[in-house]
């Protein structure tokens, strides 16, 4: 385990290898408060500790910046009258009691209606989670076709499956399986599509090199926008 150490604390960090990194060591806080440290193949380890340790007092302060974000959003109660998000829009949850509901959740105008027998909150989530699953199983799939006959270096889709993930949107096997977070689905279309290319480009280039960052911003010019816009919605929609 990698740890750096400032004021009597410790935070853990991530090493990514990067082949096409020539010299320079990089250091990112992602939203959801996790550290990561790009650097080249050949870098040596005390360099690597050296130049984490140089920047401990900026990190910490990223790190503390982005868990009090998700301290202010409160946990869903599953009740009537809370916001549910999907593709990006809000909408009302309304949680209907009927024992012969043939449709359990439903999007009927600005609300999602949830019919249960007892109307318990662990049922309705349950319920709302199941939805989302199948919503983003078949909203995935036409996003991946979509991109499919644009990418030249696809010759056919790639498998994929969901996975809820704590603290990542995507990620691409090295046998070439994408892997979604059914989270996604809350998030803005644009913002899907931008972590699917991100996903679909690792399939031409397995790490996050120069020639990645050029393949993604050819496909998307605006990619960095979009990751800027899911970012800073990261805590709402991982919310539940």
């Amino acid at each position: 385990m990698n740890y750096v150490s400032y004021g009597g604390q410790r935070l853990e960090y991530s090493v990514r290898s990067d082949g096409a990194r020539s010299a320079k060591i990089a250091i990112h806080v992602e939203p959801d408060g996790r550290v990561l440290v790009d650097a080249p193949e050949a870098a040596e380890q005390a360099d690597i500790r050296n130049a984490v340790q140089k920047r401990a007092r900026w990190i910490f302060t990223q790190v503390e910046e982005a868990r009090s974000r998700f301290q202010h959003v409160r946990q869903k109660e599953y009740v009537s009258g809370e916001e549910i998000l999907y593709l990006g829009r809000r909408y009302v949850l309304k949680v209907i009691r009927d024992t012969e509901g043939r449709q359990p959740v439903k999007l009927r105008g600005n609300r999602l209606e949830v019919t249960c027998r007892t109307g318990a909150p662990a049922i309705v989530r349950a319920s709302v989670r199941a939805w989302y699953r199948v919503k983003g199983r078949d909203y995935f799939d036409r996003r991946l076709a979509f991109w499919e006959q644009r990418l030249s270096w696809i010759s056919a889709r790639p498998p994929f499956r969901m996975q809820e993930m704590e603290k990542r949107w995507g990620s691409c096997a090295s046998h070439g399986e994408i892997v979604l977070n059914p989270h996604l689905i809350k998030a803005p279309q644009e913002c899907i599509d931008y972590v699917i290319l991100h996903e679909l480009v690792h399939l031409k280039h397995h790490n996050h090199g120069p020639e990645f960052w050029a393949t993604l911003s050819a496909a998307d010019p605006d990619w960095e926008r979009k990751k800027q816009r899911l970012d800073a919605d990261v805590e709402r929609l991982m919310a539940e």
